[in-house]
């Protein structure tokens, strides 16, 4: 079972797509889970051929837990389907050690706060115990499975309450000018059909990627106690639902996309996000994400990190402002830029780099590749 974020712990194995014996490609869509989040198609990382099913409808499955055996192209997969299976994914059953199903996070947090494991086991039943139970359990509320909205809000209290424990957060800010980005978009808006014309989002979102060539310590994960930068640059851009709660899907590979592209890549995994129809790489792993609460009416955005990630830009509204432009005191469109750093990988000059680059990048005024 993938990690889809880190405020996922387990998830409800719904429906197997594949048979055994069935050849597939990565990126193939071979199961659906149900997270906090909605449903979400599995997709296969590497090809195979599909040599045994284990998870079963209706379980309850901790991120790492076996789904299936994939036999690897030109190996045997009947044999490898007859051969003695790990053991298998289960519904818990009650027991003495029922407890023992659970996350490693839930663990450790219950262990940190003295909470007794056999009594919440009890409470939650044959549901696999989150961090979201363990918090509750702490805080004297009942740990019955809540509907899916306040599952989902509980899931992201937990995360960020372990992203402000865990991670020793700066930020820095800056206002930048952005009245000649929004006039050259605008000119290139008017040569094109309203299906495609292409919003300043997208604009923002090229601009940061771009931005972190001279940043690399931003872009990355921090896991196993050490930070991995990455080799490309994977935007999570923070979604509203609208029933509530929060999504950070991804735009892969944002830095060597056109700007047409990346509008496209954009309108995609949203429309994905809004309609309950994630797949698994829409969420497995983004390398920055991007908060822009500027259409809300958000002046500026002082983020908290998504983990296992190391920094988090925040956008604000466009606001007409005084500003000094070629030596001149003008009005022109501005926006508020912040990041959010991590202290275990880079500092506030590192953060304050980003922002002066990311300035740079809009000042480019040219909307095209």
């Amino acid at each position: 079972m993938p990690s889809f974020g880190a405020d996922m712990e387990a998830a409800r194995f719904v429906q197997w797509h594949v048979k055994p014996g069935q050849a597939l490609k990565r990126g193939d869509v071979v199961a659906v889970v149900e997270t906090q989040k909605g449903a979400i198609d599995v997709e296969l990382w590497h090809d195979g051929t599909m040599a045994r099913l284990i998870a079963q409808p209706g379980q309850q499955i901790l991120v790492g837990d076996m789904l299936a055996v994939l036999a690897d192209e030109g190996e045997d997969w009947q044999a490898l389907a007859a051969a003695p299976a790990a053991a298998p994914v289960a519904p818990t059953a009650p027991s003495a050690d029922r407890h023992a199903r659970m996350s490693p996070a839930a663990r450790q947090r219950a262990q940190a706060l003295g909470v007794d494991l056999a009594a919440l086991a009890a409470q939650v039943g044959d549901r696999v115990i989150t961090l979201a139970d363990v918090e509750r359990a702490v805080a004297g509320s009942t740990t019955a499975a809540p509907d899916r909205a306040e599952a989902m809000r509980s899931a992201i209290g937990a995360a960020m309450a372990r992203s402000w424990r865990e991670i020793p957060h700066y930020h820095v800010g800056c206002e930048i000018v952005v009245e000649a980005a929004l006039q050259s978009l605008e000119a290139f808006n008017r040569e094109r059909p309203v299906a495609e014309r292409v919003l300043f989002a997208a604009v923002l979102l090229r601009a940061v990627a771009l931005a972190l060539a001279d940043t690399p310590t931003l872009n990355g994960r921090y896991e196993d106690g050490r930070f991995q930068p990455a080799a490309s640059v994977h935007l999570g851009v923070v979604t509203a639902l609208r029933g509530g709660g929060l999504v950070v899907p991804t735009v892969h590979d944002a830095q060597r996309l056109s700007l047409p592209e990346l509008m496209a890549a954009l309108r995609a995994v949203l429309a994905r996000a809004r309609s309950g129809q994630l797949r698994s790489s829409d969420l497995a792993d983004s390398t920055l994400s991007v908060s822009h609460l500027g259409d809300m009416g958000a002046e500026s955005v002082m983020g908290v990190i998504y983990p296992p990630q190391v920094a988090l830009v925040g956008l604000g509204r466009v606001v007409l402002r005084p500003a000094v432009v070629d030596g001149q005191v003008v009005a022109a469109r501005t926006l508020r830029a912040t990041l959010t750093g991590d202290h275990r990988v880079s500092d506030g000059l590192v953060g304050s780099r980003f922002l002066a680059s990311l300035a740079a990048q809009l000042a480019n005024t040219q909307p095209g590749p």
